[in-house]
């Protein structure tokens, strides 16, 4: 004799079962979206230290062929002061090279990038401004104008 069935038996998931799942993607969402934004942020620093180093190498073989770290011939910038943008965009750089006087005698430079206007680095907390100046000392500053060099530019 054959086996009786009595009902069928689909199986499904309940409206219960449903909600759990959907509150643990939610929670998992709301840790992993955080630490997501930050590492990105973390990583688009390199548009601007690389932006710094690429200017200072310009303002190195300006004064290598010048004997001067403006002048307007190539490739010199024609003046100090003048922003340009880093190449992503998120960062406004410029170059400050201060005349010769008797307190600064030696040619010298600064070079400083901010993260630009409507960039996503504004939220960058951490590291709102990095420097490089001509005798090769790298400094960053956190929102607050604190020192935080080390995070900023980190060990490379």
């Amino acid at each position: 004799m054959a086996p009786r069935i009595h009902g069928s038996a689909i199986a499904g998931i309940t409206l219960i079962e449903l909600l759990v799942v959907m509150v643990i993607i939610g929670i998992l969402a709301a840790i992993a979206f955080p630490s997501y934004t930050a590492y990105v942020r973390r990583s688009d620093r390199s548009d601007a230290t690389r932006a710094l180093m690429v200017d200072a190498q310009m303002l190195q073989r300006c004064y290598s062929q010048n004997f001067a770290y403006t002048g307007g011939n190539a490739p010199c910038p024609a003046t100090t002061g003048v922003t340009s943008s880093s190449p992503q965009g998120y960062y406004t750089i410029t170059i400050t090279v201060p005349d010769a006087s008797a307190t600064n005698p030696a040619p010298s430079y600064a070079i400083t990038a901010a993260p630009a206007s409507g960039s996503p680095q504004n939220a960058d907390s951490a590291c709102a401004s990095f420097t490089l100046e001509s005798n090769g000392v790298q400094s960053a500053a956190n929102s607050g104008g604190t020192d935080n060099t080390q995070t900023c530019w980190g060990s490379r």
